[in-house]
């Protein structure tokens, strides 16, 4: 619909602080899932390089292989602020490198990223001949007066970027399957042939939904991310008496923690779903970069988090 693809272009220059054509450079989404598996059928040629960030979304590897790419991980490390090291890449990988996928605020890790890294990036992917396409999920659940900047706001990023935004993380909308794709004309463009070729659209009911979401004020999402941010200090407190090495993250609705040192990440997570009936994610689940770490989600509330913590107190780790 014009009018969403218009609401979605005003919110970007209210919150994102970037102009956009809602005409040419928008385009709704079934989810932003969605676009990260139709964008490789859109750009990717069997045997081109598809780079992402590992630990990450399993849908940037999986939507690669799908379209007959070859997804080369980039790990990310702690001593690195899981930021991916751009310039550990080989040259024969980067002549056949095409796409990159990255997420910032990241899932699962909930790392977050500054200007300079997006700098580095569009001249990276400038550079290059890549397409970039960030995945902005998370932008808006933040803490601690923390505002996450957007890709396109790198000095010609439009140039090569597509970033993708989500209603499920920001308005409650997940199972609604509603989000956007902004960023440059023809890649838009591109991304929008293959939808039009695939899928039917957004029902018509749901953009109306989202474009109320966007338009009205954004106190509803601060209000969401204070409940958050009670579960996140709950949580790290618990953990942190636990003498896990967890860091305080400044966005998403995750804790990524290191595993105690007797324990893979499948294995810790196997002793609390079987010894204390806690259901958290083992790192590896996201790439192998993801093995030594669990994820917990922060989707439910203070007193079953606490609950859960004094659960894991009483384990032999």
């Amino acid at each position: 619909m014009p009018e969403f693809r218009i609401a979605a272009a005003e919110w970007c220059e209210k919150y994102k602080g970037i102009e956009l054509d809602p005409t040419n450079e928008v385009l709704a989404l079934i989810g932003s899932k969605e676009a990260i598996a139709h964008i490789p059928i859109a750009f990717i040629n069997r045997g081109d390089v598809v780079l992402y960030t590992d630990p990450g979304y399993p849908v940037y590897k999986i939507g690669a292989l799908f379209a007959g790419g070859e997804p080369y991980p980039l790990h990310l490390k702690a001593e690195n602020n899981f930021l991916p090291d751009l310039d550990s890449i080989s040259e024969e990988v980067l002549q056949k490198a095409k796409l990159f996928f990255f997420n910032y605020p990241n899932n699962p890790t909930t790392a977050t990223a500054d200007m300079v890294f997006f700098d580095k990036v569009t001249k990276f992917c400038k550079k290059h001949d890549i397409i970039a396409v960030h995945d902005n999920a998370y932008s808006q659940i933040t803490y601690d007066g923390y505002k996450s900047p957007s890709f396109l706001s790198a000095k010609g990023a439009m140039d090569i970027g597509i970033e993708l935004y989500s209603h499920s993380k920001t308005y409650n909308m997940t199972g609604w399957r509603l989000g956007f794709a902004v960023g440059n004309k023809a890649l838009i463009q591109g991304l929008g042939k293959v939808k039009s070729n695939v899928d039917s659209g957004v029902f018509d009911a749901i953009q109306i939904a989202g474009i109320a979401a966007l338009n009205f004020s954004q106190t509803n999402v601060e209000e969401t991310n204070k409940i958050y941010e009670k579960r996140r200090n709950a949580l790290i407190e618990g953990l942190k008496a636990m003498s896990l090495g967890v860091k305080l993250p400044k966005a998403t609705f995750y804790i990524w923690t290191p595993v105690p040192k007797s324990f893979s990440s499948i294995s810790f997570a196997k002793l609390l779903l079987e010894e204390a009936g806690i259901v958290a994610t083992p790192g590896v689940g996201f790439g192998e970069a993801g093995e030594g770490y669990i994820r917990f989600a922060l989707t439910k509330p203070v007193e079953r988090i606490k609950e859960a913590v004094e659960r894991m107190k009483k384990l032999s780790l």
